[in-house]
C-alpha cells in the first residue's frame, strides 16, 4: 500500500502564524505537526509515502524530511497548485499510486489510542483484499463543521453529508482514509462541488452506494485532533505533553516507530541521538535503545 499526506492549503485560519510557513511545519509540543500524520502511515506499515503541498512549502518539507531514509521510508513530493479539494490528491498522485492500494491522511490530523495500530493494519488488509474503503468516525459536538455519517439502527452507515445544516448524527469523518485502487478513477470522474472543490465526501459516498465502505468508529480510549485553529494548536500541544509526561512514551516518534518495525538499525538511532542528546527527545531515543520501555501498547 502507498501512503499520501496532504499538507497543502492556504492556512489563513492560523494567520499570522502561517504567513511565512506551512501549518504542518508548526510545532506540536516537541515535534513538527507533520510528524503526527506521518506516524499514522508508518504504524500502518506503509513505507512509500507522497507528501503533497503548495509550491512554496514543498521545498521546506523536503529540507525537513529529505528522502525519508532516516525513518526507514521512501518519501516523494508533489505540488497542489491550489486547494481544489481533498479528493484532488488522488489525481495528483495518480502515477505515484500506480496499481496499488492507497491510504491518505491529512497533514493537520493527530490520532492516538491503545489498539490504533491494529485498526490501521486491518484497514490496510481490507483494501488489499478487495473489500473497498475504510474511513474512521469520531464523535464531535459541532457536527455542522464536518462530513457526517448517518447510521441505521444496526449501526450500518447509510449516508454521508458534508457540513450539514441539520446533522443526522454526531459522528464525523476524520482525515484518514484507506482505499482500493478504484479511488483514482473515481476521483477523476468527480464533479466540483458548489464551492468549487473535489470533495472527499463525494468519493466516500461512491463507496457507500456500492456497499464497499467500512466506517470504523474511534470510541472511548481514542483521541482525534484537527489542528486547524489557534485554540486547537494549544489543545494538541497540551494533550501530547500530558500523555508523554504521564505514560513516558512519545506520540509520533518516527525514529522509534522505524526501529521497532525493523526498518532502521540501532546504529541509525545512535546517529540521531548524537545530534539530539542535549534535549529530552534525544534522551528518549537512548532509553528506547536501552530497552527501558516495553513495547506493549502497539
Amino acid at each position: 500500500m502507498k501512503g499520501i499526506i496532504l499538507a497543502g492549503g492556504s492556512g489563513t485560519r492560523l494567520y499570522p502564524l502561517t504567513m511565512v510557513t506551512s501549518k504542518q511545519l508548526l510545532p506540536i509540543y516537541d515535534k513538527p505537526m507533520i510528524y503526527y500524520p506521518m506516524s499514522v502511515l508508518m504504524n500502518a506499515g506503509i513505507r512509500d509515502i507522497l507528501i503533497i503541498s503548495t509550491p512554496q512549502d514543498t521545498p521546506r518539507f523536503e529540507e525537513l524530511l529529505g528522502d525519508g531514509h532516516q525513518f526507514g521510508v521512501h518519501l516523494s513530493y508533489a505540488i497542489q497548485p491550489s486547494p481544489d479539494g481533498l479528493a484532488q490528491a488522488f489525481i495528483i498522485g495518480d502515477s505515484f499510486i500506480g496499481k496499488d492500494t492507497v491510504a491518505m491522511v491529512l497533514g493537520d490530523n493527530i490520532f492516538s489510542g491503545h489498539g490504533l495500530n491494529k485498526r490501521l493494519q486491518t484497514a490496510v488488509e481490507n483494501a488489499e483484499q478487495g473489500k473497498g474503503a475504510t474511513i474512521f468516525g469520531y464523535y464531535v459536538d459541532d457536527p455542522e463543521r464536518f462530513g457526517i455519517v448517518e447510521f441505521d439502527p444496526c449501526g450500518k452507515a447509510i449516508s454521508i453529508e458534508e457540513k450539514p445544516a441539520k446533522p443526522k448524527s454526531n459522528y464525523c469523518v476524520t482525515g484518514l482514509y484507506f482505499y482500493d485502487n478504484r479511488v483514482v478513477e473515481y476521483a477523476k470522474n468527480l464533479k466540483p462541488s458548489a464551492r468549487g472543490e473535489l470533495e472527499i465526501t463525494d468519493l466516500n459516498r461512491i463507496y457507500l452506494e456500492n456497499n464497499n465502505l467500512n466506517v470504523e468508529l474511534l470510541g472511548q480510549g481514542f483521541t482525534w485532533l484537527d489542528t486547524g485553529t489557534h485554540e486547537s494548536l494549544v489543545e494538541a500541544t497540551n494533550f501530547v505533553k500530558t500523555i508523554e509526561s504521564h505514560q513516558h512514551r512519545k506520540i509520533a516518534c518516527l525514529e522509534e516507530i522505524a526501529y521497532l518495525n525493523g526498518w532502521i538499525t540501532k546504529e541509525d538511532i545512535l546517529e540521531v541521538y548524537e545530534v539530539l542528546k542535549k534535549n529530552q527527545y534525544g534522551q528518549y531515543l537512548k532509553d528506547v535503545l536501552d530497552g527501558k520501555y516495553l513495547d506493549i501498547l502497539r
